[in-house]
């Protein structure tokens, strides 16, 4: 450790690991991913206002998924984006600003569910084709297109479920690959004294 990183109090140094600040001068903060819930008005332009603010203010969108709730008059994004605690603070507040905002969750430190489709073709025939769908039953996927040289193949599920399917995938002969990008929901809390 240098000088300035032997002057921080054991606090100091505390607080700087937990927000993923660098501890030492130079080195690189630690960003880490979070997923964010957006419950927006469903009208023209709220995508757009969400993403050029992003654009603006220079943060990184891992992706984003939009869709109506149950209420038809709102639209729910989940934005996967990556940062230390200030950015993704940062984030949190420029995102309540906008018009459109109706309520914004980070869920990445609580207790939630994640998925992800994931939809690939691969390029196979013969005993290579049986082993494709050997593992594609393994992962639980589906068969949503067949001819006589190219399979289309479903998979959902969390994200390093799908990592892990298209990295298997690879040896295959990949084609095309087409993701969602990860949705995500807070579980609602469990009364007292059930199990799951």
């Amino acid at each position: 450790m240098n000088e300035e990183a032997l002057t921080l109090t054991p606090q100091q140094l505390i607080r700087k690991r937990a927000a993923g600040e660098p501890v030492e001068p130079g080195a690189p903060p630690q960003a880490q991913q979070h997923i964010i819930n957006v419950l927006v008005e469903n009208s023209m332009g709220a995508l757009i206002r969400v993403v050029n603010m992003f654009s603006a203010r220079g943060f990184n969108l891992d992706s984003v998924t939009v869709g109506v709730t149950e209420d038809s008059t709102i639209s729910r994004m989940c934005i996967v984006t990556r940062g230390n605690d200030r950015v993704i603070s940062q984030i949190i507040r420029q995102l309540n600003r906008l018009v459109d905002t109706i309520a914004v969750y980070d869920v990445t430190g609580t207790d939630f569910v994640e998925r992800e489709l994931c939809m690939i073709k691969i390029r196979c025939t013969g005993e290579k084709r049986s082993e494709v769908l050997q593992i594609n039953e393994i992962f639980r996927g589906r068969v949503v297109d067949v001819t006589p040289d190219i399979l289309a193949l479903e998979i959902v599920g969390p994200t390093k479920k799908v990592d892990a399917f298209v990295n298997l995938m690879r040896t295959h002969g990949i084609e095309e690959v087409a993701r969602s990008g990860r949705v995500a929901m807070q579980r609602a809390p469990q009364p007292a004294g059930s199990e799951i």
